[in-house]
């Protein structure tokens, strides 16, 4: 049974001092039907037509244009009906319930875009981009998410996937002739093959990595010792006072997140709790929700001071390894100190003075920069899910290389290597389950 058509209102669009347009889209097997009924002809396919759009009882709701687009070229792939009025809210819903008396019924959050890549138009992760691209928060993340719209994110997996699948197939192979002398795992071109299959994803998770951050913004997460001055630079870096400022050692108890944006460039600072041994048991909490915030930051920025720079840097001791590491140095003011910059053992440290705000704009672009990073020509959005399927294929990948030098257990190795091929394909939506499907869609907006 065919799915019946939907309608939604796509777009409402106005200019100062102007009515506006407003845009109802329909797909779906009745859409011709309803154009028909509504144009008083049959429409002439991807051609504008002037129309009364009338109710049931030959009443004008509105005028405007009506444009047909016969499955399946159209967004969705199936025959797709657009109407264009004026964009004042009452004529739109007037002409959407006639819609909908012909036939319709109102879509679904993201159904357009999930009709999509239901009926082939596109694969999950460029379905995806679309609502990156709608929610865009910078030049760079726009490009970015416009490129993996395209499918430029799409072909780098699937390469990885025709790879995965050739060395899957020598690997079976080997299997079906156990009789055989020759011991096909031991074949040097295998070993190469998952080498070269390790460094392309290890090189693609960075890149999926630095989407996210594109994507999603720079998290950051300000950790230190208590009376740092780790509340007093969010409120610098946020522009006001969101952060409770006080001389009492321990006023942060809980994790306090801040959105802010740097030219166009997202960030989510999170102000934590004073890192320290504590018998308050609401103050232990906070720390514990601190070490946990680490756990999903893209940066430590960690706050200390002249006298503690060196023995703070215990600090960083959980901090997980592909976590960027800064060191700001607050209060130079109070030693007559002046801003400057350098790095030292990997990390970037910063001297400043959050009161007198010396060192903060150096501090703005360092973070810019990071945030930034990879967002050159051929950068494409990611999301969380992606790097975390990526990831997968990853340990499966190192428990194949493991298998074949110890033990030459070709079953295990095929094994790991089908649940590497079910993670990535997880990525385009080769393997999806329809939890899975309602919660990507159900994040969109009405309208796509």
């Amino acid at each position: 049974m065919s799915n019946p058509a939907t309608a939604t209102i796509a777009a409402i669009a106005s200019a100062p001092g102007a009515a506006g347009v407003g845009v109802i889209r329909v797909s779906g097997p009745d859409a011709r039907a309803i154009a028909r009924t509504l144009l008083g002809r049959t429409p002439k396919p991807r051609s504008a037509h002037f129309a009364n759009f009338k109710d049931a009882h030959g009443e004008v709701i509105d005028q405007g244009l009506l444009l047909y687009f016969p499955a399946p070229a159209s967004y969705t792939g199936e025959h797709v009906l657009e109407l264009q009025g004026h964009g004042s809210p009452v004529l739109l819903d007037g002409l959407l319930r006639r819609v909908c008396e012909l036939g319709a019924r109102l879509a679904r959050p993201g159904e357009f875009t999930e009709r999509a890549f239901l009926n082939g138009k596109m694969d999950l992760a460029q379905a995806e981009a679309v609502a990156d691209l709608i929610a865009a928060r910078s030049q760079a993340s726009a490009r970015a998410a416009l490129r993996s719209m395209e499918g430029v994110f799409s072909r780098k997996v699937d390469e990885l996937l025709q790879a995965l699948i050739i060395l899957r197939v020598h690997i079976e192979a080997a299997i079906d002739f156990p009789e055989e002398e020759i011991d096909f795992l031991a074949d040097p071109a295998i070993t190469l093959q998952l080498d070269a299959l390790r460094e392309g994803l290890r090189e693609l998770l960075l890149e999926a990595q630095r989407g996210v951050r594109l994507n999603d913004g720079l998290r950051v997460a300000i950790i230190g010792r208590p009376n740092a001055g780790k509340s007093s630079l969010l409120n610098a870096l946020a522009g006001h006072d969101r952060a409770i400022v006080t001389d009492i050692a321990g006023t942060t108890r809980d994790v306090l997140r801040e959105h802010v944006s740097l030219d166009g460039i997202a960030l989510e600072l999170a102000d934590t709790a004073g890192l320290r041994d504590t018998d308050d048991p609401v103050e232990r909490e906070g720390v514990r929700r601190a070490h946990h915030e680490l756990t999903r930051a893209d940066v430590a920025l960690l706050v200390t001071d002249t006298d503690h720079a060196d023995t703070d840097l215990a600090l960083f001791a959980n901090v997980e390894a592909s976590v960027e590491r800064m060191v700001v140095v607050n209060k130079i003011d109070l030693v007559g100190a002046t801003s400057h910059a350098q790095m030292r053992d990997g990390h970037f440290w910063l001297w400043l003075s959050v009161r007198n705000g010396d060192g903060l704009d150096t501090l703005r672009q360092h973070l810019k920069q990071l945030a930034t990073a990879g967002a050159g020509e051929g950068a494409f959005s990611a999301r969380r899910r992606h790097v975390v399927a990526l990831e997968q294929v990853a340990g499966h990948l190192e428990r194949t290389a493991h298998v074949l030098a110890a033990t030459r257990a070709g079953e295990l190795a095929a094994e790991e290597l089908r649940h590497a091929q079910h993670a990535l394909g997880e990525i385009t939506g080769t393997y999806t389950s329809d939890d899975l499907l309602g919660a990507i869609f159900g994040s969109f907006c009405i309208g796509k």
